[in-house]
């Protein structure tokens, strides 16, 4: 067991888990894409989104850490890295501490947007939003995380809300298409948690936390890892093409060979998510899953710089 000092500088960095911060990350890259493709891209109102995105994760990670530990989730037969409360490298009065910290640090810097825009009332509840969901994912009276909607919540506020929020704030509007390549965001972000409860869907099971693994079975969560970057490289193709068409003057699409091109920017992240799928299928099961973890981060970094590069180039 590594050892690491009680309520050390490690041991907060341990705790905010930052192979997952690339979920932070992703939707604010492809965001600030959208505005740049509509000639707005402006890098304070950029930075202060992805400071943001960045802590509220992080506080997201440390509840998780928190509650977990008290729910009794974390216990020796745990199959993931180890949990910074479970393990005694912060106590749970600190991690109550860091995590008000954390999330008054976030709403501060969020609301340093508001001298950047006019949509004032949207952003506030957004960022209301958010924080409320870092709370509700696995605490409160109806934990998502524990029902089987955790998925759903990943690409709600990992995927539609930062990227549309992102483009919001830089350009004033979310085009339909932003709209549509945020739901592919969030899927491919979700990966990262298919990976997570299919690794624990046995512990999961003996705790009562019912994610859809456990309800629906592992053949399913194979199958379900699988989909959730097929289809988000379907919309990333389909979002790209979109953007490079033009309109014949009878309103017939028309696909050149360069639209089509462009499209295929996405085909590096699909083939990565095939061969971690493929890797997932040949462990199926145990700790050496957790490999998987940074392979589903970078994928979904991949699908943040392809689908970028294909709107903007």
């Amino acid at each position: 067991m590594e050892q690491v000092e009680t309520n050390s500088i490690k041991a907060w960095l341990l705790a905010s888990r930052p192979k997952t911060l690339a979920a932070a990350v992703t939707p604010v890259v492809v965001g600030c894409a959208l505005a740049t493709h509509l000639n707005s891209f402006k890098a304070v109102p950029a930075i202060i989104c992805l400071l943001f995105a960045v802590l509220m994760q992080t506080a997201a990670n440390l509840i998780n850490d928190l509650i977990d530990y008290k729910k009794g989730t974390d216990g020796e037969e745990r199959l993931g890295p180890m949990r910074a409360t479970a393990q005694g490298w912060i106590t749970p009065s600190a991690m109550k501490k860091g995590i008000a910290a954390v999330v008054a640090t976030a709403c501060l810097i969020g609301l340093s947007i508001l001298f950047f825009t006019d949509r004032h009332w949207e952003l506030i509840g957004t960022g209301l939003a958010c924080v409320v969901f870092a709370y509700l994912y696995t605490s409160g009276p109806y934990p998502l995380s524990y029902n089987g909607w955790g998925d759903v919540a990943v690409v709600i506020f990992f995927g539609i809300v930062p990227v549309c929020m992102t483009c919001l704030v830089q350009a004033n509007e979310c085009p339909l298409y932003g709209v549509a390549l945020s739901v592919g965001v969030g899927l491919a972000i979700n990966s990262l948690l298919v990976v997570n409860n299919y690794r624990d869907r046995d512990t999961d099971a003996a705790t009562g936390k019912r994610t859809i693994i456990v309800k629906f079975g592992e053949p399913f969560g194979r199958r379900f890892y699988l989909l959730n970057g097929e289809v988000a490289a379907l919309i990333g193709f389909l979002v790209i093409l979109y953007v490079h068409t033009q309109f014949s003057d009878y309103y017939v699409l028309r696909y050149d060979i360069y639209s089509k091109v462009k499209a295929m920017f996405v085909l590096p992240y699909l083939i990565l998510h095939i061969k971690t799928w493929k890797k997932l299928c040949e462990i199926r099961e145990g700790k050496a899953l957790n490999v998987l973890i940074g392979q589903s981060s970078r994928n979904m970094l991949v699908y943040a710089l392809t689908t970028s590069l294909g709107i903007l180039l």
